[in-house]
């Protein structure tokens, strides 16, 4: 087994992982921005370094000071989390040509589904179910594109090929915006993502978004571990996930999950990594696959009883995979909330320090979070504050523990998001499974 990790990431997801290295007699290290001493993880972690000042680009995205605390400490392997560095090609390539290992696929591989074109590409050669679409980036040649666009059907959406988090991305309703549009989302992506490269899509009105979790050893084994709903969004960001998804056969479920499976079989895929799809009407429309953990896997490790942290580090570590499909089990109902430290009307975030803090619990409570009494909010970081899961037999019992659980979640001093969810958990359509991607502004008149 690895004998050393170091966590190259901060807050829920390092303190996560920390714990599954725990769990495994593996020792830690935690790196951390200068105003990130006073993390829990790094508390608890067996070494500590500062890589640098609050900044990201000085010091969670600063891949010489990574590899550096990984070479001092004697480390032998880094896992990435989710977020930062960790669907960077270029650092998981870096990281094994310095003789470390790196938790997550190969660089080739990241770099394959990272761009969204090559992804849909090596998909549709596999039988995934793809948006029509261009088939490749667009041209400079705008009557060629018009006539891309004809041959779609309007309303298109037009991605920029490296996007991603919901930037990059605009929707044509109309052929006289089409130029206008295509031009917009170039700008944006060189801004962005610094790749100008772009692409065009039908527009999927009024879809859920359902993500299949697959884990594979790279040695011919691959699961698929069911699904997830994501529909609940704000800005594109999800806000709030379930598993399993409603109203869709199962018969269906298993044939995506096998697809999935066999497809990063193919590839050669090594580790955890989710398929996201728009879906509508019985019929799945693929969109990209993340290469790395999820901040929703929790719900997975909740229905299936499988660890994906664990999982992680031991096909790493080399293992083949120590488990069969036909030994997969889906049990009961979960449901995350994601707690942000931000206005529940406007998103905005939302910096301070927590004067008073108190976790729920109660039988299926699992609180995940980095927070305590004192803690203080910096501008600097995503404002996820933690993740409330709950787990019942049936999605009723879920959503009743949901309930008590967020009436006893306690965060004063800050504004979050707790009020929101709280709304979402009595919301007759939500109750009902009525949900799209576009609930939230329907519903709640958001920003």
């Amino acid at each position: 087994m690895l004998d050393k990790i170091v966590i190259a990431n901060r807050g829920e997801i390092a303190l996560r992982i920390l714990r599954a290295c725990k769990e495994l007699n593996i020792k830690t290290v935690a790196v951390h921005s200068d105003i990130d001493r006073d993390l829990k993880h790094v508390l608890l972690a067996d070494e500590s370094i500062c890589i640098g000042p609050a900044q990201l680009i000085k010091s969670y995205l600063n891949i010489p000071a990574l590899i550096s605390a990984a070479e001092i400490t004697g480390a032998t392997a880094i896992h990435p989390g989710y977020g930062f560095l960790s669907e960077n090609a270029d650092f998981a390539e870096q990281v094994e040509s310095s003789g470390f290992i790196f938790i997550g696929p190969k660089a080739e591989t990241i770099r394959l589904m990272g761009d969204k074109i090559s992804a849909i590409s090596t998909m549709k050669a596999f039988g995934i179910p793809c948006i029509p679409g261009s088939d490749g980036p667009l041209s400079n040649k705008i009557k060629i594109n018009h006539e891309i666009a004809d041959k779609i059907g309007y309303p298109v959406i037009i991605k920029a090929s490296r996007g991603g988090g919901g930037r990059g991305m605009h929707v044509v309703y109309q052929k006289k915006d089409l130029e206008r549009y295509i031009n917009i989302t170039k700008i944006e992506a060189k801004s962005i993502f610094n790749n100008d490269m772009i692409y065009m899509e039908k527009y999927i009105e009024n879809p859920r978004h359902i993500e299949i979790q697959v884990i594979a050893d790279g040695k011919g084994n691959a699961l698929y571990l069911g699904e997830r709903d994501c529909s609940i969004q704000r800005r594109h960001q999800k806000l709030l996930e379930e598993s399993p998804a409603l109203n869709i056969s199962s018969e269906l479920k298993k044939y995506i999950g096998e697809l999935c499976s066999k497809t990063f079989i193919e590839i050669g895929y090594k580790g955890v990594g989710t398929f996201e799809f728009l879906y509508k009407q019985e019929h799945f429309y693929f969109m990209e696959v993340n290469t790395r953990i999820q901040v929703e896997h929790t719900l997975t490790e909740m229905i299936t009883d499988i660890d994906l942290i664990k999982g992680q580090i031991r096909i790493a570590n080399d293992e083949t995979l120590w488990i069969k499909q036909k030994d997969i089990q889906f049990r009961g109902h979960a449901i995350e909330c994601r707690i942000n430290a931000e206005d529940s009307n406007t998103f905005i975030p939302n910096t301070g320090k927590i004067k008073r803090f108190h976790a729920p619990g109660g039988l299926g409570v699992r609180w995940e979070s980095h927070i305590y009494t004192g803690y203080n909010i910096s501008p600097y970081y995503d404002s996820m504050i933690g993740k409330l899961i709950t787990y019942g037999e049936n999605r009723n019992i879920a959503i009743a523990r949901m309930k008590n659980a967020l009436s006893e979640l306690i965060i004063d001093g800050i504004k979050t998001n707790i009020n929101l969810h709280n709304k979402i958990m009595h919301d007759k359509d939500f109750i009902n499974g009525n949900t799209n991607i576009y609930y939230l502004n329907k519903n709640f008149k958001q920003n």
